[in-house]
């Protein structure tokens, strides 16, 4: 039997998803939880691999196991062995085909900045902070030039494994929420630090350090060394992963958007 879960967390005090030796691990609390109810050793696959500090407001996750249980047990039975900062938010049976990385046909992000003078003691951890004066015209017009499919080569880490820089962006947005600027990504797949290195251009952008067009510069010099430092993981969240319908999930994405009424 495989089972898909949809899980949400705050990334703060985790080294990311992946499972490692000695470190706090999403992925590492989810088998734990996962196999209090199994009674048996169970691996899990996730949509992608979140980094350290980095949230997840819909991370997609399959896992199989021979042991039969009822499908509640598998969201309150597992969240009654998981810390606080996660949760199982639904669990649903998906036929063999069934891959919850090799499947997905989307992945979306956002990123939360939070602009003022301070840093907020109640969105420590939640929203990138920045607290120069940044123009939000130049960031929109900047953001443009991620559109489409590009080589992302001078936004991805040197420790990226993907075997092509060759990303394709379908979607970029960007909302101002005195003090707080809402980022969107929507893409086929994302390199490691993609969206951070990005971040860190962009921002250079708001703050008047570069024209608009600096990322069009960027993208065809294909050199990270030109490309401005990585930005902070606290305002990042993966916000949603895209199916094929025939799974009928019960919802494949979320956003950070708190600031009115249709936010889930």
């Amino acid at each position: 039997m495989k089972i898909a879960l949809c899980i949400e967390y705050d990334g703060s005090n985790f080294s990311g998803w992946q499972k490692q030796n000695d470190v706090d691990s999403i992925q590492g609390e989810i088998e734990k939880a996962l196999e209090s109810i199994a009674l048996e050793k169970l691996d899990t696959y996730a949509s992608g691999r979140t980094d350290t500090g980095v949230h997840a407001l819909v991370q997609i996750v399959h896992f199989e196991t021979k042991i039969q249980r009822p499908i509640t047990a598998w969201v309150r039975g597992v969240n009654a062995f998981l810390p606080s900062s996660i949760r199982v938010l639904w669990a649903q049976e998906v036929d063999d085909t069934f891959h919850a990385r090799y499947s997905a046909s989307q992945r979306h992000y956002e990123y939360l900045v939070y602009n003022a003078s301070f840093p907020s003691a109640l969105w420590a951890n939640k929203a990138g902070w920045i607290h120069d004066e940044l123009d939000f015209k130049k960031m929109k017009e900047a953001i443009q030039y991620f559109e489409g499919e590009h080589d992302f080569s001078a936004f991805r880490s040197s420790e990226c494994q993907a075997k092509s820089p060759i990303r394709t962006m379908s979607r970029i947005s960007l909302i101002n929420y005195h003090p707080f600027y809402l980022f969107k990504f929507s893409a086929n797949g994302f390199l490691h630090h993609q969206i951070r290195n990005m971040m860190g251009a962009i921002l250079y952008i708001g703050k008047g350090n570069y024209p608009s067009d600096y990322i069009e510069e960027l993208l065809l010099s294909k050199d990270r060394t030109k490309s401005p430092p990585t930005f902070s993981p606290d305002g990042l969240y993966l916000s949603g992963v895209d199916y094929d319908v025939r799974y009928a999930f019960p919802f494949m994405r979320r956003t950070v958007n708190i600031f009115d009424n249709n936010h889930l």
